[in-house]
């Protein structure tokens, strides 16, 4: 199983609007970035977990956990032109951009706010936390993920 961290600004989307959804699953999309896409296209697997981060928003961190629980497929909002992620470059026979549908898995008690994050010498080597590092999905290491789960 492997690790991830993905980001969503909570007034678009947030781990609430995610429980909410019928099955509690949504897919994820909008990542217009190439390093992120090759992620959600290549590399993320049925049954990953994921922490769910709050981003641009009064307290950023971890609020909880979703699953994967469908592999990457070509984003279909790139194909919209009404869609604020539409890209005239994508189209579903060379599709530019993919997504993965994910589902809640749990809410924490309480958000670990990146400045907590900060804090500890453990994670120093965390994507996350690295310097000019704003990628919206990111991997996240098994001693990591263990170490984030014990401080919630």
């Amino acid at each position: 199983m492997n690790y991830w961290l993905m980001k969503s600004e909570p007034d678009t989307f947030s781990l609430d609007m995610l429980k909410d959804r019928p099955q509690q699953t949504e897919h994820w999309d909008g990542v217009r970035n190439y390093q992120a896409r090759n992620m959600l296209r290549d590399q993320m697997k049925l049954g990953d977990q994921a922490f769910f981060y709050h981003s641009n928003c009064k307290t950023p961190g971890i609020v909880g956990i979703v699953e994967i629980v469908r592999e990457g497929y070509p984003d279909f909002t790139a194909f919209d032109p009404n869609d604020p992620h539409y890209d005239p470059k994508s189209n579903p026979v060379r599709p530019q951009w993919y997504m993965v549908d994910v589902r809640y898995v749990l809410s924490f008690r309480r958000v670990i706010s990146l400045s907590e994050l900060k804090e500890h010498n453990a994670l120093h080597n965390m994507p996350l936390l690295q310097r000019g590092c704003r990628l919206s999905v990111m991997p996240v290491s098994a001693q990591d993920w263990d170490y984030i789960l014990k401080l919630e």
